[in-house]
């Protein structure tokens, strides 16, 4: 009796042997529906694969793809030596995409991701991003995905953050306890989970130590300096102004910073200030920078090891995984008036 092939089995489907291949390993790329039509064919047919055919059928790439909104931002280059640490050393290469902060960009990015047939993916979203459907794609296919510090909360995926309430909280109460009575915030863009959470956590430190919230001081704009500068100097031209600012990350600090400097205000007699992120600048500025650190080296490993897993082990993750990992608030005089009570 003739062994049944591949051939035949695309033949009868009208499907092309590729596809049919593909449907055969559970790929990502078959939509259920065509799966199911090969499956149940294989099976009346009694197709038996050629064992050493699967083997090379079944191989992977060995590539896992990485976009980030940008490699020039020190948090992310930290976060990729870690992803490549544990990547290099289960034999991945990694292949960095760039967003730009742009939605079109992360979109091309993606398909050609898929497109170049990557074993997985790992994704910290830009900051225009509010449609989520290019994920929602490929997610459905069982393509592996992990998001990381800028996270999708619109897809029931896998994902490594921070605490970020926490430290905005440890931020604003930091603040509070160096005297400061009226603190802003310059809080980041509100499409991200992240910018929200840490405006949360401000809220909720400033609502406990009884401290006004008001509505101007909780600013949002982008992870830009001199977009900060700007919002910065008006905030501190006003007749009634704030003695203290929570920036939500450590660039937007870092237009604060140089615009209480130009102002001629002292800090943090006048006005105390603190970031977010603990970039490898801010200890250098003067007065230093106090910020929440971030642990993007252990973020980038955390995520490549799930990834990595998740790709191993295809369909065995059925929950998804969400790990927040610690932050810890690194004080110095760009905020300390007095010790901590």
């Amino acid at each position: 009796m003739k062994q049944v092939t591949i051939k035949d089995l695309a033949s009868e489907l009208n499907l092309s042997t590729s596809t049919v291949s593909r449907a055969l390993r559970d790929s990502w790329e078959i939509n259920p529906e065509t799966k199911r039509r090969v499956l149940e064919l294989a099976q009346r047919l009694d197709y038996n694969p050629n064992p050493v055919a699967l083997s090379l059928l079944s191989s992977h790439s060995q590539e896992i793809g990485v976009i980030v909104p940008e490699i020039a931002n020190p948090f992310f280059a930290v976060v990729i030596a870690g992803i490549e640490a544990i990547a290099f050393a289960q034999g991945y290469q990694v292949v960095i995409y760039q967003s730009h902060d742009s939605y079109e960009r992360e979109v091309l990015n993606v398909k050609h991701i898929a497109q170049q047939r990557k074993d997985g993916l790992l994704v910290s979203i830009a900051t225009s991003t509010q449609d989520y459907s290019h994920f929602q794609t490929l997610h459905e296919r069982g393509f592996p995905i992990v998001f990381f510090d800028r996270v999708c909360d619109g897809i029931d995926t896998h994902s490594i953050l921070v605490d970020d309430f926490e430290g905005a909280y440890m931020a604003t109460e930091h603040l509070i306890k160096q005297g400061c009575e009226h603190i802003a915030l310059l809080a980041g863009s509100q499409n991200l989970v992240t910018s929200r959470r840490r405006m949360h956590g401000y809220r909720a430190a400033l609502l406990d130590y009884n401290r006004p919230i008001v509505d101007e001081w909780m600013i949002p704009l982008a992870f830009n300096a001199q977009q900060s500068l700007k919002i910065t100097r008006e905030l501190l031209g006003r007749s009634k102004r704030p003695d203290g600012i929570f920036a939500a990350s450590d660039t937007i600090a870092l237009g604060c910073h140089a615009a209480i400097n130009e102002l001629g205000l002292s800090m943090p007699g006048e006005i105390a200030l603190v970031g977010f992120a603990d970039l490898p600048f801010a200890s250098l500025l003067n007065p230093p920078l106090s910020s929440v650190a971030q642990p993007a080296f252990e973020m980038g490993q955390s995520a490549a090891s799930l990834l990595i897993d998740l790709i191993k082990n295809p369909g065995g993750q059925i929950a998804s995984i969400n790990n927040v990992l610690k932050t810890k608030l690194m004080v110095r005089k760009s905020s300390l008036r007095m010790p901590d009570a």
